[in-house]
């Protein structure tokens, strides 16, 4: 089965998938989410959903971790480009703004995915495992930025990686839940304290 569900994700059936299984939590939670309307905004059968995950919290950790190693890709491209601290700030304010603006999707994504672990050993463990694997990710281009010197860190990096993420997904979250709030100076605090952090 494992091996059926590797081979599942470099097919266009189940990019297929992937992509109603996001766009329909986006829209019905996971809960609303079943087999059924995702296979038919798909177009696929029902049993290959069963097939290829086996369940459909499977299938959102699945969406989840796709999502999130795009971001990292992103953010490696952009972070490549970095000359300076001030750079990297303004590189994490635009996709914070572009994030808001064009794909909110991903924050209802992983706030399900959060919400499903505190019910779901097997979906805590992977949820976890994300956690891990980002932190210690942006961490790692963090600490080469700094033997680069491009950057100077003043805490260790992957404190400041989770201070960042901290920082990101609970800002995120206040401005969603108040979207006629004016929250400039809120995400101009928030660029000041990671300015502490990153010289």
């Amino acid at each position: 089965m494992e091996a059926a569900t590797q081979r599942s994700l470099s097919g266009e059936k189940a990019q297929r998938i992937v992509d109603a299984m996001r766009a329909s939590v986006a829209l019905r939670g996971v809960a609303g989410s079943t087999f059924d309307h995702v296979a038919r905004e798909a177009g696929v059968s029902r049993g290959l959903l069963h097939y290829y995950f086996g369940s459909k919290e499977r299938l959102l950790a699945e969406v989840v971790k796709r999502d999130t190693e795009l971001r990292m890709a992103a953010l490696d491209e952009q972070l490549a480009t970095a000359s300076s601290a001030s750079d990297f700030i303004a590189m994490l304010r635009r996709t914070l703004d572009q994030m808001l603006r064009e794909d909110t999707e991903f924050l209802t994504l992983s706030f399900e995915a959060f919400t499903l672990s505190r019910r779901n050993p097997e979906i805590a463990a992977e949820f976890s495992e994300l956690v891990r694997k980002t932190r210690e990710h942006v961490a790692g281009r963090l600490a080469a930025k700094q033997d680069e010197g491009v950057l100077e860190l003043r805490a260790d990096p992957e404190a400041i990686a989770e201070i960042l993420f901290g920082l990101g997904d609970g800002l995120a979250l206040r401005i969603l839940a108040e979207p006629e709030r004016d929250h400039r100076q809120t995400v101009h605090a928030g660029t000041l304290a990671v300015a502490a952090l990153i010289v």
